[in-house]
């Protein structure tokens, strides 16, 4: 991955700004921008959330901030963490924040565990990586962590494998590894895509819960503007790469200024909305030549 450094800026940033980022692609016809002149910021304990359709360039943005773009990508623009630029940065500087001061929430979580850890282990090698220490002194911190996101019996549980836990736990296994070392971002990518709607739910209060009690500023990213109509204070509308709209929640969903959100917004279901029923006769279902019943 290569960047255009632009000039470093002065640490009266928020906690994250990014400006004018582009992402750029070789093709075989040439560069493709799968994300351009993007910008937004994020403020600590402040919920963005940016959404679109698939290919809108909304995940190529969280992995652009967390420098974990696949080789051969271009960026340009800037990317600000605390006060400091990102883009450009030495791979080995941006694992130190990876996993400590910023993390990230992908949205498989069984792909995102190893199979052949237990889940514990796997947590204490993130804590440890950054903030050393004895194993045992981990295996406390990793034990609290799995009971402040919910996970019953923690102690037992710690020693338990990916496979033995249900997809909403597994879920709430990855943000106990995302926030064991207390990051001031949260990045989570469409973290609730994979689990059913009454776990979806219990997801979204915890990370609105842990938010407020730790005061993480959080990127939440989705397809869903439902999803984020009661987490995010501003949402950031995206499509084909570009950003089409960028307001308070409450404007985007009561005075939207593009077509685009409008469209989005028109296809959340709603309970007071009349059902049309559907034209035409129903087909006979009974198969040709059916043979009939044997009455013996």
């Amino acid at each position: 991955m290569t960047s255009e450094i632009p000039n470093q800026r002065a640490a009266t940033d928020g906690l994250l700004t990014v400006e004018g980022l582009t992402v750029t692609f070789p093709t075989g016809r040439g560069p493709v921008d799968v994300v351009r002149d993007l910008s937004f910021t994020v403020e600590r304990g402040e919920t963005l959330g940016i959404v679109g359709e698939s290919g809108s360039g909304k995940s190529m943005t969280s992995l652009a901030v967390m420098g974990l773009l696949p080789r051969g990508a271009r960026t340009s623009g800037s990317v600000r963490f605390q006060g400091r630029e990102l883009l450009g940065r030495p791979d080995r500087e941006l694992r130190r924040l990876r996993g400590d001061a910023m993390s990230m929430v992908f949205q498989d979580p069984l792909s995102s565990l190893n199979p052949y850890y237990t889940v514990g282990l796997q947590i204490a090698e993130a804590y440890r990586s950054h903030r050393g220490g004895s194993r045992r002194a981990a295996r406390r911190q990793v034990i609290e962590a799995l009971g402040q996101v919910g996970i019953p019996r923690p102690a037992e549980r710690v020693d338990h494998f990916p496979h033995q836990f249900s997809g909403g736990q597994r879920q709430r296994v990855m943000i106990a590894m995302a926030l064991v070392c207390e990051p001031a971002l949260l990045i989570a990518d469409e973290p609730t895509t994979a689990l059913d709607v009454t776990v979806q739910d219990q997801i979204l209060t915890l990370l609105t819960e842990l938010q407020q009690q730790t005061s993480t500023g959080m990127l939440f990213i989705t397809h869903d503007l439902a999803v984020i109509a009661n987490l995010a204070g501003r949402v950031l509308v995206m499509r084909g790469g570009e950003q089409l709209e960028y307001a308070t929640t409450e404007d985007v969903f009561c005075a939207p200024q593009h077509t685009y959100t409008r469209k989005l917004l028109e296809a959340i279901p709603r309970i007071d909305d009349e059902l049309a029923e559907p034209g035409g006769t129903l087909a006979d279902l009974t198969p040709l030549g059916a043979a009939q019943e044997d009455p013996r």
